[in-house]
């Protein structure tokens, strides 16, 4: 513990409207508890902000005490730059407000928000701009680190969707960023992580999705994964933008459309869904069913809310996470058959590899748009270690490490930052690629200090 002054928590206390939670409170250890049960860290207080203006003043209590400071947003982020040991967070939880101009298709949120806030925000208008898929995942670090869905195709990446920000910098300013004005920096943030201010508002453009979308599952046999795979790599070529399906492997949890006996058992998943008419939706999807003999299917009309719930029970807070991701212009063979050979020694029923498909918008815009640049990927590769236990940690993460080497060979460059590990500092420059010297010439104006370095970290330049 950090030895600091009683008068000068009063004194932080008396210049935030938020509550500031101290080891000492009974309240702490709930408190610092986020997504990954892997990190265990114990901060030396914990700003919970009620407005942004709550934020300069921890920001200069952190500098004047030689604290370190991290940032939560929903803390869902699986390097768990939520949290920091002996520092101080700024911590978003209890900023959960979106507001909503239909008129304008417009969508104002706060830090704090879920995807699940925002959606039923914009859901009661009609409206939705492209998000993650895990209803409990935190706004501000999907966006920061770029952001994709099943939206993504027709709409673009979350950062695409972003009009300005509201932020705090590294100094206690507030200030606004967008295309018209602190333009440079509305530039970093868009991919570049929360590296060059606090966010303290989100402007999103909206678009009329719903609110019943047609989205489901066909689940297949596992021996028949090489075949499903490689006519899902034909299909999506050609399949139009407001149709999205993502293949998964993993072992079948115990949905009830599947036969009891197939439970626990290796499988592979097309997971549709159509943003339109759904007897058209009905049809493209039709020839999925044909890429092998399913065990069972799941396919209907639902409300997009709904569906955007659909994998929160395999996605649930309390266990423990290690990611390995990467980014494919294409799927090749090799690529294939190092899913399958890593999916067929899955070390627990939780674990899981999905291919996302983000082929379309995102694709047609420039990768010196923004700080997110990798305008040719097609496919976001995730391998999800997910265990219960911390005597299986090396067993799990020597998984992961192990598929992640295996297909690199047929991986395209850049990493998404928002599925790295802590250890994975090394890829950082790597997942910027050429907008890196623009990003570290940024961070030197906006954040020389590095203050805020918890995060995939961009130094500023010497």
């Amino acid at each position: 513990m950090i030895n600091i002054s009683k008068e000068a928590i009063e004194n932080l206390k008396s210049k935030v409207k938020g509550r500031v939670v101290l080891q000492s409170d009974s309240s702490y250890d709930e408190v610092r508890q986020i997504w990954n049960a892997m990190i265990e860290r114990h901060p030396a207080l914990i700003v919970r902000c009620a407005e942004a203006d709550d934020v300069p003043p921890a920001i200069a209590f952190a500098r004047e005490n030689g604290l370190e400071i991290s940032i939560r947003g929903g803390g869902h982020n699986i390097a768990g730059n939520a949290l920091c040991d002996n520092g101080l967070v700024i911590d978003f939880s209890t900023m959960t407000k979106v507001r909503v101009d239909a008129e304008k298709k417009r969508a104002y949120v706060q830090p704090g928000a879920t995807l699940a806030d925002l959606d039923e925000a914009t859901q009661s208008h009609g409206l939705a701009t492209p998000v993650g898929i895990n209803s409990t995942t935190g706004i501000a670090g999907l966006t920061l680190g770029g952001g994709f869905g099943w939206l993504t195709r027709k709409y673009g990446l979350t950062v695409d969707n972003l009009v300005s920000v509201e932020a705090v910098t590294a100094q206690g300013k507030r200030i606004r960023a967008s295309e018209n004005e602190n333009a440079d920096l509305f530039w970093a943030i868009r991919g570049g992580g929360g590296n060059f201010a606090i966010v303290t508002q989100f402007e999103f453009k909206l678009h009329e999705v719903g609110p019943e979308i047609l989205a489901g599952l066909i689940v297949f046999p596992f021996e028949q994964a090489k075949q499903v795979l490689t006519r899902y790599r034909e299909f999506v070529e050609t399949a139009p933008e407001e149709l999205n399906v993502w293949a998964l492997l993993r072992k079948a949890p115990p949905l009830p459309f599947l036969p009891a006996e197939v439970h626990g058992k290796e499988v592979v998943v097309l997971v549709t869904f159509y943003a339109g008419d759904t007897v058209q939706g009905g049809k493209l999807i039709e020839p999925l069913r044909r890429f092998g003999a399913p065990w069972g299917e799941h396919i209907g009309a639902l409300p997009y809310t709904q569906w955007q719930k659909a994998f929160d029970p395999l996605l649930t807070p309390g266990a423990r996470n290690y990611w390995k991701s990467h980014n494919f212009t294409e799927l090749g063979d090799g690529a294939l058959d190092s899913m399958i050979e890593f999916a067929g020694k899955m070390p627990s029923s939780q674990c899981e590899i999905f291919v996302g498909l983000v082929a379309g918008a995102a694709n047609r815009v420039p990768p010196d748009a923004m700080a997110y640049r990798h305008r040719n990927a097609k496919f976001v590769l995730n391998v999800h270690g997910r265990w219960d236990k911390r005597t299986d940690d090396e067993r799990c993460i020597a998984w992961a490490r192990a598929f992640f080497q295996a297909s690199a060979p047929y991986a395209s460059d850049g990493a998404y930052i928002n599925f790295m590990t802590e250890e994975e500092s090394d890829r950082v420059a790597s997942a910027y690629g050429a907008n890196y010297d623009r990003l570290a010439q940024i961070k030197k104006q906006y954040d020389p200090d590095n203050l805020f370095h918890l995060n995939q970290n961009i130094k500023p330049v010497a």
